[in-house]
């Protein structure tokens, strides 16, 4: 029995690596310790019920982008429920500031899931790692918004509110490092989307279904109003896309995440598809196949602008941007007569096609002034009245 056994898993085996290579799925190179550090600074201190969901949106970035995209236009934070999104990018929808800062670094937030679909375990060492550091240097204790809960070795962090949740403020290059209390901004509700946790010692991430009655979760659930779009056990199974280890993302730009470990750098995943050495599985784990490569077809061409303009000529591009210039004159026009009379060329020139043109006109001569000979005026004639009886002489 056990021959047959060995003998099925080398063929399972043997079978598995022939198919992955036939879809040309390469080694999976994972992140150094050193690497996850940096990545997970700026949200290593978040309250765990939401540091949960973060890490599993991360596996949806297109999801994330379009989901800032949606609160940015809609401000009902209700309206997000019914989104198509997966549960955990809707219940980070209803935390603008977290899904805004997700959408804008959608490199980071790309690297965060692929770390976290193929080194969960990796992910939560680097977790605790941090969180030791920061309360190492006296950063990271409890208060009016964050409670720290040391649990079997591993430090936890729950809202300390049972209505509210809080999202710490805080530069990742001095918190882990030197004295500087976390900040905290405005508080947000705790809600039924809130339905993944921690389990530190098991290194996962479950589905709680607010079932329980320890912890953050217990005090808050006589708060929360269950309903079908987070508390259903289709959720046991956490949603994971695994297809996030596929997406291509500029790896030089993680460059600039070094507040932990200033001299690691990402430069050996650039030009490196960092695919996985088995195929993707959809929520169900069935493979997805992948589409087969299309042949390269011409656009098909607009009828409205091939009516309209000669698409094939080669000058099109040369006058864009260019400032239109006034047309150049083809037909040189006829050589203006000098005119005896007036001294000068006639300005009225007449071109070959017979169209008058002022092209050449000369500057007329200047006139030539002759001295002319005033004649002295006469004395005006004063007429004179006779004074008896008035009369002219």
């Amino acid at each position: 029995m056990g021959k047959i056994l060995a003998v099925s898993l080398i063929i399972f085996s043997a079978v598995f690596t022939s198919f992955g290579q036939a879809q040309g799925y390469a080694q999976y190179e994972a992140f150094s310790p050193d690497q996850l550090d940096n990545l997970l600074a700026p949200i290593a201190l978040y309250p765990d019920p939401l540091l949960a969901q973060v890490l599993l949106a991360a596996t949806f970035p297109d999801q994330i982008d379009d989901a800032a995209r949606f609160v940015r236009a809609d401000s009902n934070p209700g309206d997000v429920d019914g989104q198509w999104w997966d549960v955990s990018v809707r219940a980070v929808a209803h935390y603008p500031a977290v899904v805004a800062m997700m959408a804008d670094k959608l490199d980071w937030t790309t690297a965060l899931g692929q770390a976290y679909a193929n080194q969960s375990t990796d992910v939560m060492a680097s977790i605790q790692r941090l969180r030791a550091q920061a309360r190492s240097a006296g950063n990271l204790v409890s208060s009016s918004e964050l409670q720290v809960v040391d649990t079997g070795g591993e430090i936890s962090l729950w809202p300390a509110q049972p209505q509210y949740i809080y999202v710490p403020q805080y530069d990742p290059a001095v918190v882990f490092f030197a004295r500087a209390p976390l900040f905290f901004g405005a508080r947000f509700i705790i809600g039924a989307w809130l339905n993944f946790d921690f389990d530190w010692g098991g290194h996962r991430v479950f589905y709680h279904g607010w079932e329980s009655d320890r912890g953050w979760a217990g005090r808050s659930r006589q708060y929360i109003q269950p309903n079908t779009f987070y508390v259903n056990n289709t959720y046991r199974n956490v949603p994971i896309n695994r297809a996030v280890i596929q997406r291509p993302l500029n790896y030089g730009a993680l460059n600039r995440y070094d507040d932990i470990h200033r001299t690691t750098n990402f430069n050996n995943f650039r030009g490196n598809n960092r695919v996985v050495s088995q195929p993707p599985v959809d929520r169900n784990n069935r493979v997805v196949t992948q589409p087969p490569v299309q042949p390269y077809r011409a656009p098909a061409p607009n009828k409205i602008i091939t009516r309209n303009i000669d698409t094939t000529n080669r000058n099109i591009n040369d006058f864009r941007g260019h400032v239109p210039q006034l047309p150049v004159q083809v037909h040189a026009p006829v050589a203006p007569a000098f005119n005896p009379v007036r001294g000068n060329f006639d300005p009225r020139v007449t071109s070959q096609r017979g169209q008058t043109s002022r092209a050449l006109v000369r500057t007329p001569a200047p006139v030539v002034r002759r001295n002319v000979v005033k004649q002295p005026q006469r004395p005006p004639v004063i007429q004179k009245k006779d004074k008896k009886d008035g009369k002219k002489d």
